[in-house]
């Protein structure tokens, strides 16, 4: 048996094995983000068997003011938590464990799907953004504890719907990595871009806010943007002291990703392209680190763990594509 079929345990959640179906977005929820029978579907067919042992489902909105685009899953109102309670009990029927990922896409978000002007850290067009895309506005003081609180609240829904734990989103460009990135927060307030403390003090008081809510013994996770791979951008040497600061307060789980690359490396294409990322991250923190990118042979899988690139393997769109794919890959390994 190799590692990939071996236990892990993150706080007080046990998984039977390593492997990670990480958040896609399905855009089958209703317009008003609500569960459909369409999405519990979609998670009962890639949770049958039990096969994989941790789903993070795809991220869902804390405001209405930070929904990244149609179709995409809410966890914004009390009113939310009876459909999601239906989807955690779905794929906890099939012997798997669930996190919920909660997000606010900030600059990146559209008025015409929020109703709301964009917001960001900085009033500054987003790497990779159309000319046709409206420039976000500068969060004020206010601004950011409205997002602080959301935060908190989305985890405390996902606590009452039987989550197993949630994932802070803070990759691919949406409002927490645009705080992390000097590409996109130019502030010169105490969320300075110019220092790692200034880029991460909203980070910080996120999960702050969270432990305030859920306590100390529910999983955090926190999806990183590790690295931009742009001149100017972020940076792993970034990542490294923001993770050890993460840790310190009180994440329990490192998911690595892509910052303004997105979750594609733009210039390594072999299966776990992030893994310079993840190993680096894994060398410096005692808590899990999963790995995520490009991954869609089990035998690569087990070598990126066997080579201590990280903790937890993430496939994606090997599993998007074919639901059997952990069944395989699980069984080829007994």
């Amino acid at each position: 048996m190799g590692i990939l079929n071996t236990s892990i345990s993150i706080k007080s959640m046990k998984l039977h094995n390593r492997l990670v179906m990480p958040p896609m977005a399905t855009a089958k929820a209703r317009s008003d983000g609500k569960v459909t029978e369409q999405l519990c579907d979609y998670y009962a067919e890639k949770s049958k068997g039990g096969y994989i042992g941790l789903i993070i489902t795809e991220h869902s909105y804390v405001s209405l003011e930070g929904k990244a685009s149609k179709g995409q899953l809410s966890i914004s109102n009390d009113d939310d938590i009876e459909g999601l309670t239906k989807l955690v009990s779905i794929i906890h029927k099939n012997n798997t464990k669930v996190m919920a990922q909660i997000s606010h896409a900030g600059g990146a978000t559209e008025e015409e799907i929020t109703g709301y002007a964009p917001l960001s850290a900085s009033s500054i067009k987003l790497p990779r953004a159309t000319d046709k895309k409206l420039l976000p506005k500068e969060m004020t003081k206010a601004d950011i504890d409205k997002v602080i609180t959301d935060f908190a609240y989305a985890a405390t829904r996902a606590k009452k719907a039987g989550f197993d734990g949630i994932e802070i989103h803070s990759a691919h460009g949406y409002l927490l990595n645009q705080f992390f990135s000097p590409l996109t927060n130019k502030r010169n307030d105490e969320y300075s871009g110019n220092t790692i403390d200034g880029r991460i003090k909203l980070h910080l008081q996120i999960i702050k806010a969270i432990r305030n809510t859920v306590g100390n013994e529910y999983p955090v996770a926190l999806r990183l943007g590790a690295c931009d791979y742009m001149n100017g951008g972020t940076t792993i040497s970034d990542s490294i002291l923001a993770v050890k600061k993460f840790e310190i307060a009180g994440i329990d789980l490192i998911d690595i990703s892509g910052g303004f690359c997105g979750y594609t490396h733009p210039e390594v294409k072999e299966q776990g392209y992030f893994s310079e990322l993840s190993e680096a991250i894994k060398k410096n923190v005692s808590i899990p680190v999963i790995l995520t990118g490009g991954i869609v042979e089990a035998i690569t899988a087990e070598r990126l763990l066997t080579n201590k690139k990280a903790d937890l393997i993430g496939v994606g769109r090997a599993i998007l594509k074919n639901s059997e794919w952990a069944k395989n890959a699980i069984l080829s390994k007994n």
